[in-house]
């Protein structure tokens, strides 16, 4: 396809040629000229003209004009704006015709003719342009924030960038153990989890340091089952430094990060946090260098226990229906099982996680973390932990418990409700050797099964507001509902509740009790299989509604009403109830039409049966009756 030529092409191939043009012959003049033209398309006259032309550097003039706006237009013009709040051009035109009339007006401005036709003939592209000056001096944006250096290097990644990735593709926090005081130094876990797998590890961290995580996460890479791949971390500078990415670079790992304050970037890690690492270690402070060696073991153990005996379930796909979410999970497995399913995990490492399950004891490895976590508990709470030593633990003696800790309730030493998370902070603090003490009840029957007369006005119990409650206070005081039913294995579900919602008061919501309802009947189920007597309860709700049917409202009046639907069978209940609020003004309201609709569909039902007996009487007779004719 020819390309057509600009005039600038055209100028620069001429000013090539002219020179040539002139100092050749006529008959060279002709070949010059037949190619001038056929290249630039020019007819032969304008050719000859233009190669002969010697033409000057043109240099535009541009027209100076006087300006129509002087100084007192331009100083008028700035007062506007600032009357108007400095609003833009555009709308500053708009707002003239009225804003100065309106300051005229009051006195504020008074202008001459000529600089008031010039104020209301502005342009906004005009007005924009005078403004420029006085704009200028205002800061209208915030200057530009420079990102670090370290977070430019890393990209981001979000949580639906992952595309079911290979083993070894990891999620990297730190967990705080802190307590409730967030001050001076206090040790910190390391955790990973991997994102194919759930293969969780962790490790502690004497100080919040840089190079105390990568020293870290360098002895957690060797003993992974698998290469580490890709990491994902957050925005703290703890992991968004030189050091980390340096380190990546060299082993040749991929790194990235989520983006700022989006937890659910990291939506595998933060699981893992709460799954596995504070229901280990609690919500307690732990600090100092025995604590870290004491984590470093719980650790050791908990990685066996967690991957080789945990199952968990893994997300498979999930359908948006409106505001309902319906989620579909794969079978539940262990880290361990999933890695020996994959294919990218070779052959030599299965057969290494094959070996190591075939040696581990799950009762022992138990047994450890309950012990350290006794330890820890002791070293957090200023107690004198317990002394170690070398003889081996009496595992017998811990399995052989396992079939009654169910009744102390929360049987993890580092569980406390005095280091509870945030959300629970407000729940009445219950000690734990309260829990664990006398089998003396807990919970004080709030009513007696039949009180007295001279018995005190029943204490109320108090509802949380909605959306108020606290989502596991039923699952913190149920040891003591147990050792309630433990006593009282009758005892009425609804009684237990009143009673929790008295002595807590504002915990509990209406809804939550047939959450206790189903724990009640599940414990009497195991109660009965161990043998326990679960007999008739033995009480009752009062309240202050009567018992027993309550009365006829209509009994005075019914025999005149059911003459009246004898008389109109067809009457509607309503008809009828407004029939009788006319006889009998004040008696009856339509806040009893229902009862009186079922009074009716009853009488209905009665006369069809009595109308179904009076046929069937009536019967014999007309066989005879139809006999005889035949016969006759």
């Amino acid at each position: 396809m020819k390309t057509k030529m600009t005039h600038a092409m055209r100028m620069e191939l001429a000013n090539a040629v002219r020179d040539r043009y002139a100092a050749a012959t006529t008959k060279d003049k002709r070949r010059i000229l037949e190619e001038f033209i056929a290249a630039t398309g020019y007819h032969e006259k304008s050719a000859i003209r233009v190669l002969n032309s010697h033409p000057e550097a043109k240099h535009r003039q541009t027209r100076q004009r006087p300006s129509l706006y002087d100084e007192a237009a331009r100083g008028t013009l700035i007062v506007l704006w600032e009357a108007s709040d400095r609003v833009c051009g555009k709308r500053l035109k708009a707002l003239l015709p009225i804003l100065l009339p309106a300051l005229e007006r009051n006195g504020h401005l008074k202008l001459e003719e000529e600089i008031r036709h010039k104020i209301l003939s502005m342009s906004a592209a005009t007005i924009d342009r005078l403004l420029q000056m006085p704009r200028r001096t205002m800061r209208t944006k915030k200057p530009p924030r420079v990102m670090p250096e370290p977070r430019r290097r890393i990209k981001m990644r979000t949580f639906a960038d992952w595309n079911e990735p290979l083993p070894g593709s990891m999620e990297m926090d730190l967990v705080a153990h802190c307590g409730e005081a967030n001050r001076g130094s206090y040790v910190h876990s390391l955790v990973l989890t991997d994102i194919a797998s759930g293969w969780t590890e962790a490790a502690p961290i004497v100080v919040r340091e840089g190079t105390l995580v990568v020293e870290t996460l360098d002895r957690i890479r060797t003993g992974l089952p698998f290469a580490l791949r890709a990491l994902d971390v957050d925005n703290g500078s703890e992991f968004v430094n030189n050091r980390l990415i340096e380190y990546c670079l060299g082993h040749g790992i991929e790194l990235t990060r989520s983006r700022p304050y989006r937890k659910n970037d990291q939506a595998w890690i933060e699981q893992k946090n709460g799954a596995v690492v504070r229901k280990l270690m609690g919500y307690r402070r732990f600090e100092g260098l025995a604590a870290a060696r004491a984590i470093t073991r719980l650790y050791a153990a908990s990685r066996l226990f967690v991957n080789f005996f945990q199952p968990s379930f893994k997300l498979a796909a999930k359908q948006r229906d409106g505001a309902k979410v319906a989620k579909r999970y794969h079978p539940p497995q262990s880290p361990c099982e999933r890695l020996l399913q994959a294919e990218a995990i070779p052959m030599a490492a299965k057969n290494k996680l094959r070996e190591i399950a075939g040696d581990l004891d799950p009762l022992k490895l138990l047994e450890e973390m309950r012990a350290v976590q006794a330890y820890l508990a002791a070293l957090a709470d200023g107690e004198t932990p317990p002394p170690a030593t070398s003889e081996p633990p009496n595992l017998a003696a811990f399995v052989a418990s396992l079939s009654s800790a169910w009744h102390a309730g929360e049987i993890r030493p580092t569980f406390s409700i005095e280091a509870k998370p945030r959300y629970l902070r407000s729940l009445q603090k219950l000690s734990t050797q309260t829990l664990i003490a006398s089998p003396s009840p807990t919970l004080k029957p709030v009513i007696p099964p039949t009180p007295p007369a001279t018995m005190q006005e029943k204490p109320k119990p108090v509802y949380a507001e909605p959306g108020q409650a606290r989502v596991q206070a039923l699952r913190m005081v149920w040891p003591i509902v147990c050792r309630r039913l433990e006593e009282f294995p009758n005892i009425n579900a609804t009684q237990l509740f009143e009673e929790l919602c008295v002595q807590f008061p504002g915990r509990f919501t209406r809804k939550q009790y047939k959450t206790l309802v189903r724990r009640v009947n599940l414990w009497r189920q195991a109660a009965r299989a161990r043998g326990v007597v679960v007999g008739p309860k033995t009480y009752r709700r009062l309240n202050d509604k009567p018992r027993g049917r309550r009365p006829d409202i209509f009994k005075d009046h019914w025999e005149e009403m059911a003459r009246c639907l004898e008389e109109r069978p067809d009457q509607t209940a309503l008809e009828l109830l407004v029939e009788f609020q006319v006889r009998y003004p004040g008696r009856y309201s339509l806040h009893q039409l229902h009862t009186l609709q079922k009074r009716v569909r009853a009488w209905r039902q009665q006369a069809v049966q009595r109308l179904i007996g009076e046929v069937s009487s009536l019967a014999p007779y007309v066989a005879s009756d139809s006999a005889r004719l035949a016969s006759g």
